[in-house]
């Protein structure tokens, strides 16, 4: 091959990567780099992340076969690099597209992916899964979790590192220190770790590495004399009681992690070692891309973008999003109120919040990758006399379930949860969707559950929210945000809202449903002559009672629409409230997501692969209304 000659090219499996000499794995590195810009480019997905790892992801390949070694990822969407060398080269043009590669790890798509993860903390522990069942089954094969130092701070990965330190074998806990989460990594643990990064030069990072590969004996001499050398080697440089040692690891580093000579020789000689490691490299977030590199913020997960005067310009972004509008309104209601306070867990930018942090910073938390952290404490602000704003995705909130329950709402706290990225979530797919939060919320007693249809809706449910003396949640979606006239109607504690008068059919949407809904509506009336009702639901707890006894008693066909599951959903809160009553429901044709994941595309795609788009909902109402016989005669379009 020479040097003109594409190296990434070549390379169809890691056998591929490891007949590349060492000493052109610079070159490939810099190609993975410039692939993996392009394709983000235009597809959108996580950028600077993926950027930081490429050196790491080499090496680690090059000194484990992951066909036999287990590799888990703990950040699973810094797995860009790990795809373009496990056989997946020719398909990364399709990331994160419909049929296309995930953006995430995925059993589906290759051997080498071990799970399909997209939230922090679980590596440390299915690792130790799998190190302890390889054990026992009498495997000879190394396990590596590869960490982030944002979610080291996860109370699942503490709870990892302090079962996995009894370990008796084998175990590498790789922790990529980039100083970022997706913002800046919040926390004691991560001022600490920039203590030791910043204690040491780059220079004194790299010999570092050295002398820990020299102090590294080789595979068979005793534990004792193993552990004393390393002590050697690190804690002359460092200080003592370093938490991972005190669990039971021995902790190598800081190494730079982008130095793949030092990686190699680090790796090839841990991989040996019969007994947990913790290394730690330190990696630059956005490396090789300017604009990444110096924001790594704005590039942790673009839309598709084109550089122009040396900034980064989405490609058909949306105007305004729900996310926007659900940050003007709260510092609207902070201006209005110093008791308001906000609160996310590592996203500032993804929920909005950033814009509060800069309008109130001493009023603004970011806890880091610690949801259930973020839910107790706003449980502590609320019994103290200050009124929080949980802003965390749907699916993300899931993790702090139990202290939504145990901490919110059996106290009766006045905490808002505002759930961004609700129901179906586009390019990033399975692993981010939120489609089960109104079945986890409206399950608890004294909760109350909203979704609003557009932007006038979602900030009349705000100004609702931060008055109820109880715990609240708001559900809306990644998407831009429309707002019909007339929106702004306040909020009514239990009472929907009539959108559009018919005769023929009523359509009740939950939340953004109704939006859809609406232009479903207008399309029947001017195709097929059929005049639909549009509602908007707007509360699944305290459901609309009166408004559920007034649609079923007239026998018209009646469409429930939702982005979320149709088990446990508005849906079903309907059906139990007709059930309660005593009314009829054969009436009821529920939409919503079906029991299966719905792999990434774009939102659009996704709402008419399941059917609840504006086109969904009319091909619905039109079978309903012919099977009902309601109108003698529906014109079909075409």
């Amino acid at each position: 091959m020479t040097d003109s000659q594409s190296i990434l090219d070549q390379i169809n499996s890691p056998d591929d990567l490891r007949k590349v000499p060492i000493a052109r794995l610079d070159k490939l590195a810099a190609e993975i780099r410039k692939r993996i810009d392009d394709v983000v480019s235009r597809t959108g997905g996580h950028l600077a992340s993926n950027l930081g790892v490429v050196e790491l992801t080499i090496a680690l390949h090059y000194c484990f076969d992951f066909r036999k070694d287990r590799l888990l990822w703990d950040v699973g969407h810094q797995s860009y690099v790990h795809k373009l060398l496990t056989g997946r080269r020719e398909r990364f043009d399709d990331l994160r597209q419909a049929g296309g590669l995930s953006g995430f790890p995925a059993p589906s798509e290759s051997e080498y992916d071990l799970f399909a993860v997209g939230h922090a903390g679980t590596a440390i522990s299915t690792a130790m899964g799998m190190a302890t069942a390889d054990q026992k089954l009498g495997r000879d094969n190394a396990v590596v979790a590869f960490v982030g130092d944002a979610s080291i701070v996860n109370g699942l990965a503490f709870e990892g590192l302090n079962n996995a330190g009894l370990l008796k074998r084998q175990f590498l806990v790789v922790l990529n220190d980039n100083s970022m989460a997706i913002d800046v990594t919040q926390g004691a643990l991560a001022k600490y770790l920039a203590k030791v990064r910043t204690n040491h030069t780059l220079e004194t990072v790299r010999k570092r590495g050295e002398a820990i590969i020299e102090h590294i004996p080789l595979v068979g001499k005793s534990m004792h004399e193993m552990i004393r050398h390393l002590k050697q080697a690190v804690k002359s440089a460092l200080w003592p009681d370093l938490i991972y040692e005190q669990m039971g690891f021995t902790y190598l580093g800081p190494v730079d992690g982008h130095d793949l000579k030092t990686l190699i020789g680090i790796f090839r000689s841990l991989r040996g070692v019969n007994h947990p490691v913790v290394l730690h490299t330190y990696t630059e977030k956005g490396r090789g891309h300017a604009q990444a590199s110096q924001d790594p913020c704005a590039f942790h997960s673009p839309a598709p973008f084109v550089i122009e005067s040396g900034k980064a310009v989405s490609i058909n972004g949306e105007s305004r999003t729900w996310t926007r509008a659900f940050s003007d309104k709260l510092i609207e209601l902070a201006n209005a109120d110093d008791r308001i306070v906000a609160l996310t867990a590592a996203m500032p930018d993804g929920t909005g919040l950033d814009r509060f942090k800069d309008a109130y910073p001493d009023r603004y938390f970011d806890v880091g990758i610690a949801e259930s952290h973020a839910v107790a404490m706003a449980a502590g602000l609320a019994r103290a006399g200050l009124k929080p704003v949980v802003a965390i995705y749907s699916t993300f909130l899931q993790r702090g379930f139990d202290q939504v329950f145990q901490e919110a709402a059996l106290q009766n706290l006045p905490i808002v949860f505002c759930m961004d990225r609700a129901g179906l979530c586009g390019s990033d797919g399975p692993v981010h969707h939120g489609f089960a939060d109104v079945a986890l919320m409206r399950a608890l007693p004294g909760m109350t559950v909203m979704a609003p249809a557009d932007e006038g809706e979602l900030r009349a449910a705000m100004d609702l929210a931060v008055t109820l003396p109880g715990p609240s949640a708001i559900r809306y979606p990644r998407a831009g945000v429309g707002s019909p006239a007339g929106s702004a109607e306040p909020f009514v504690l239990g009472r929907s809202r009539v959108l559009r008068a018919g005769v023929d059919a009523t359509i009740i949407g939950y939340g953004v449903c109704a939006a859809d809904a609406l232009v479903a509506a207008e399309q029947l009336a001017a195709q097929d002559g059929v005049q639909c009702e549009v509602i908007s639901a707007r509360f699944a707890k305290p459901i609309d009672a009166a408004m559920v006894e007034r649609v079923l008693s007239r026998g018209r066909p009646v469409i429930v629409v939702e982005d979320h599951l149709l088990a446990g959903g508005f849906g079903a809160a309907l059906l139990e409230c007709a059930a309660d009553g005593g009314l009829d429901t054969r009436s009821v044709v529920r939409l919503g997501l079906p029991d299966r994941w719905v792999d990434a595309a774009p939102r659009r795609q996704q709402l008419a692969e399941v059917g609840i788009d504006a086109a969904g909902i009319a091909r619905a109402v039109r079978e309903q209304v012919a099977a009902a016989g309601r109108v003698s005669t529906i014109r079909h379009a075409g």
